[in-house]
């Protein structure tokens, strides 16, 4: 299969600013975000030679969940300026490597996420092979975008420990975590809200009574088709709170419906230049970066294990109660 690489551009940016030590540039501005980026990318491309990739970063604009609900991530703290500064510079990095950049105001990197995975994940590849489909890879550096998972078609890469280490999440890695499928957890999430985010979920509904009300009826809906068949005192929580529900789930669901005009996937080809990348790093002054370029690979590839244990806390994110 041909892997197309999705990258959670802002996520990853702001795992890898908290993860290294200051840097600057020879110019003196902040760089160990980028240095991150630069690091990872190099040791993706490297080991893995991704046929694919694209960066989705989010937007500073209001998303359309700010219209549904005025305190979507109304609780997080303003980004520090030597972070946005290295946002806004981490639009050159991408395409230096050869990745091209996508965003869309009113939408966030996940939605877009959503939608690339959706169109490609599966489908026949750029090349022509009747046997050669595309995987769509998301790399994250939180959980959000376990609800995409399609086994065959679509995986989540998340990093668990700092930058270099990674977890895979198919189907069943999923589903022995959760002891749900990957497309129950937008509706698990719409019970148990998201603090980081500031969505409230329903109260009085934990994990264990989401968890089984959906190993039960698979679905809200079919919940809702059998309150009577509920305890009275659990029926009438899960009745007064429906409206509640209904606005946590469009807050929370990756629909994939986004208005971003037709990409051919040979667009979304990776371009990795050598010469190209080894000045980029010089002239931010990654040296050590710079050497590796064209050197053989070493044994440094990010590590990456396939999730099986359902008890395993989460890595720090940027955004997810998983």
């Amino acid at each position: 299969m041909s892997d197309l690489y999705l990258i959670d551009a802002n996520s990853i940016i702001h795992r890898c600013f908290h993860a290294l030590p200051p840097l600057t540039t020879p110019l003196g501005r902040p760089s160990q975000a980028l240095y991150g980026i630069a690091n990872i990318l190099l040791k993706i491309i490297a080991a893995d030679k991704p046929r694919y990739a694209a960066a989705l970063f989010d937007r500073p604009e209001p998303t359309f969940r700010k219209a549904i609900s005025a305190e979507y991530k109304a609780n997080r703290p303003k980004a520090p300026d030597e972070l946005v500064s290295q946002i806004i510079a981490a639009h050159d990095i991408f395409p230096a490597f050869g990745i091209p950049v996508f965003e869309l105001p009113g939408y966030e990197a996940d939605d877009l996420i959503a939608e690339f995975a959706k169109r490609f994940g599966g489908n026949p590849s750029a090349d022509g092979s009747p046997t050669g489909e595309v995987r769509a890879v998301i790399l994250t550096g939180d959980l959000d975008t376990l609800q995409l998972v399609k086994d065959g078609k679509i995986v989540v890469r998340v990093f668990r420990k700092g930058i270099s280490e990674t977890d895979l999440y198919d189907e069943a890695a999923v589903m022995a975590r959760y002891g749900l499928r990957p497309d129950q957890l937008a509706d698990y999430k719409s019970f148990v809200g998201d603090q980081s985010d500031n969505v409230k979920g329903l109260p009085g509904i934990g994990p264990k009574t989401a968890v089984a009300l959906l190993s039960k009826y698979g679905t809200i809906d079919g919940i809702y088709a059998h309150l009577k068949d509920e305890p009275s005192n659990l029926a009438e929580r899960l009745a007064a709170g429906r409206t509640a529900l209904n606005e946590a789930r469009s807050l929370v669901v990756l629909s994939g419906e986004v208005p971003l005009p037709e990409v051919p996937l040979q667009d979304l080809a990776v371009t990795f230049d050598e010469d190209q990348v080894r000045d980029y790093c010089a002239a931010m002054g990654f040296r050590s970066l710079a050497a590796r370029i064209g050197a053989p690979p070493k044994s440094e590839a990010v590590k990456t294990k396939t999730k099986r244990e359902p008890k395993q806390k989460p890595a720090a994110s940027q955004g997810s109660m998983f």
